[in-house]
């Protein structure tokens, strides 16, 4: 899709569409309507207004057709914003989102945006907003559908500059922020289509794969341990929860060293990279399990966070971390009541095989420990204890770096990937207690995110964060930008993170 600005008014400017944002408002209504000038298209809006038709709801959008010798778009969208008190960037995002969305629907190639108000906001931040909720609204995992007619893509969205309506942004200010807007919604759409993607085309080769491509794309260096090297440096857990399936583990290493000075502290992501995720022995129920072809999605955002932090150059150091394993069933797979001792020296009793996630981070937690990190931050679908506690619109958040869970939650609000901390109090240390090893790796049925953690904290000992988004990767049912399966969270919220981490 391409993103441009035009000097012109709606009149003028030569797209299929043009779409105007209202609030639930009469009077910004009638505001909208007055700024399209004496019209049929301006007479039909007053029309349908008068007879209580145009109301400017959050998920109206009416349509009017200027006649040839008043306007070069063959139509406008009237698109509702809702209430003036909820409105701000993520409407913006869902605005733009139901726009684009109306614009393919009606084969419209090319669609006109005049930017609508944000308060507290600038012009380039609404337009970053559109950029956000157009391509992530049009997103569809589409590739294994058999094509039975041509489909007309929405290919341009335009940006109108009529003097006024850039909100006292310039237009080079604007057109950098839909540059970069682009940059990271692109990784977004690269991690749902990872996620998406069905396992018996991935397996952790295949994702190993698909971070060599970023590499080679964006100058990261990327280093694949196989079957060799993960026994030679005794990667225990990813081997153990590997050693049913049929296919060979690999652990992912991403080095993007951008900030002026090399010995900079870096930051570290880890992602957990399971592909498939039967349960092992532990079996999962049939039901919902095909959704397990997802269980990468932390490891997904690692590689995609690198993708749109290389894509951007942003000026700091970075390092991301992806255990990937398959977790399958068969004689050669661990059992339950099996112990594993990782290089910390810390034994592990395997209690239930189905918690296999929190076993291939620790290995990479380690990992992690040698680059002197400034914090780390895991991402994982690990548990569902945190779906039943936050459901899908937050992400669950603990760990010791204090700092690194406000700069998070500033990054969460703004983006709209919300996270919401969980207590790691000292006392949820017994519940993890093993009467064979160190520790186990399942708490029992109470505070389960939480106990998951706890296991997962025994292997930092630097600033650590721990992001839990079992319910946030993967939602049942569409919203306005974000489609049923895979969301591809946090790409969006950690690249936010490291804008600021490096002063931007």
């Amino acid at each position: 899709m391409n993103f441009t600005i035009q000097n012109t008014n709606w009149k003028k400017v030569r797209s299929n569409s043009v779409a105007f944002f209202h609030l639930e408002d009469k009077r910004d209504i009638r505001s909208t309507i007055k700024s399209l000038g004496r019209n049929s298209v301006a007479a039909s809006a007053e029309a349908l207004l008068g007879a209580g038709d145009m109301a400017g709801k959050k998920d109206e959008i009416l349509v009017g057709y200027p006649k040839r010798s008043e306007a070069a778009a063959k139509r406008v969208f009237f698109v509702g914003l809702g209430k003036k008190e909820k409105w701000n960037l993520e409407g913006a995002r869902k605005a733009s989102a139901r726009a684009a969305k109306k614009a393919e629907e009606m084969k419209s190639k090319s669609l006109s945006i005049v930017l609508p108000r944000v308060p507290g906001s600038s012009g380039a931040d609404v337009a970053y907003a559109v950029v956000e909720g157009a391509m992530l609204g049009l997103y569809k995992f589409d590739k294994f559908f058999k094509k039975e007619e041509p489909k007309v893509p929405l290919e341009n969205i335009i940006i109108i500059d009529d003097g006024n309506s850039l909100q006292g942004s310039s237009a080079e200010e604007v057109k950098a922020a839909m540059t970069e807007a682009e940059l990271v919604t692109t990784a977004t759409i690269f991690a749902r289509d990872m996620e998406n993607e069905p396992s018996n085309t991935k397996y952790p080769e295949i994702l190993a794969n698909w971070a060599k491509d970023v590499g080679r794309e964006h100058g990261v260096k990327v280093t694949i341990f196989g079957p060799k090297e993960l026994k030679a440096n005794n990667m225990v857990g990813i081997l153990a929860v590997n050693q049913g399936s049929e296919k060979e583990a690999r652990f992912i290493q991403m080095e993007y060293m951008g900030a002026p000075k090399a010995s900079t502290q870096p930051i570290v992501l880890v992602g957990k990279g399971i592909t498939f995720d039967t349960g092992g022995i532990s079996i999962k129920p049939a039901a919902g399990m095909g959704d397990m072809k997802g269980d990468m999605g932390g490891g997904a955002a690692v590689i995609a966070t690198l993708k749109a932090v290389a894509s951007l150059k942003l000026p700091v150091n970075l390092i991301g971390l992806v255990s990937s394993a398959e977790n399958m069933p068969s004689g050669s797979a661990i059992h339950p009541g099996d112990v594993i001792v990782y290089t910390n020296g810390l034994s592990v009793e395997i209690d239930n095989t189905d918690a296999e996630g929190r076993l291939v981070l620790a290995d990479a937690l380690i990992w992690a420990e040698k680059y002197k990190p400034k914090s780390v931050i895991d991402l994982a679908t690990l548990t569902g204890a945190c779906v039943v506690a936050l459901g899908a619109f937050a992400t669950g958040m603990m760990g010791t770096d204090e700092s690194m869970k406000e700069r998070l939650k500033r990054a969460g609000n703004a983006t709209y990937e919300r996270v919401c901390e969980l207590p790691i109090y000292d006392e949820y240390d017994d519940l993890i207690k093993s009467d064979f090893a160190d520790i186990k790796n399942v708490g029992g049925r109470w505070g389960g995110a939480i106990t998951a953690a706890m296991f997962l904290k025994k292997f930092t000992n630097y600033p650590w964060v721990h992001l839990d988004i079992a319910g946030t990767a993967r939602v049942d049912s569409a919203s306005d930008y974000i489609p049923k399966g895979a969301t591809g969270v946090g790409v969006r919220l950690l690249t936010r993170m490291l804008k600021e981490e490096a002063g931007l």
